[in-house]
C-alpha cells in the first residue's frame, strides 16, 4: 500500500502541507473561504515539527498492524480495502485511546469543542494525497515501501 513518508533532510519547515491539508478537509475547498469564512475551521490532519536546524511532517503511517484500530473501543478507527486506517467522527467517542497507543503521535484531539480524533485519511477521491502535491521542496513523498 502507497503511504506519505517525510524527508527531513529536505523538509523547510514552511507548514504548506498543514494549509492545504487544511483547505482540501474543507467544506468549500477554496483557500480564502476556508481560512476567512467557515467556522468552525476544518481540521489539518497533518502537522510539521520543528526544531532548527530539523523539520519534517507527521501524519499518520497507516500501519499494517495499527494499534489505533485494535485500542479502539467503538470501532470508529477502521481499515478500509486498500489498508488504509481510517477514522468515523460518528462512532467516536473521545476516549482518546488511539492517541495514547499510536507509536508516531500522528492522531491529534480535535480542539473545535467535540471531543473526537483527527487523522491522516490519504485524501480520498485523490490521486494522490494533497499535502504530497503541493510539497515545494518534495519533502513528502507517496510512495509503497
Amino acid at each position: 500500500m502507497k503511504k506519505v513518508y517525510p524527508k527531513e533532510d529536505v523538509c523547510i519547515g514552511c507548514r504548506l502541507c498543514e494549509i492545504h491539508c487544511l483547505v482540501q478537509h474543507s467544506k468549500s475547498k477554496d483557500i480564502i473561504k476556508a481560512f476567512k469564512k467557515e467556522f468552525p475551521r476544518a481540521l489539518k490532519r497533518i502537522r510539521v515539527e520543528e526544531k532548527r536546524p530539523v523539520s519534517f511532517a507527521v501524519q499518520c503511517r497507516h500501519c499494517s498492524d495499527a494499534p489505533c484500530v485494535a485500542a479502539c473501543l467503538t470501532g470508529a478507527m477502521s481499515k478500509d480495502e486498500r489498508g488504509a486506517v481510517l477514522h468515523n467522527p460518528d462512532k467516536c467517542i473521545g476516549c482518546w485511546t488511539c492517541i495514547m497507543v499510536c507509536p508516531f503521535g500522528a492522531i491529534q484531539t480535535d480542539k473545535r469543542g467535540k471531543r473526537i480524533v483527527a487523522k491522516c485519511d490519504l485524501c480520498p477521491g485523490e490521486e494522490t494525497p494533497v499535502c504530497v502535491v503541493h510539497c515545494p521542496n518534495r519533502a513528502l513523498v507517496y510512495e509503497e515501501r
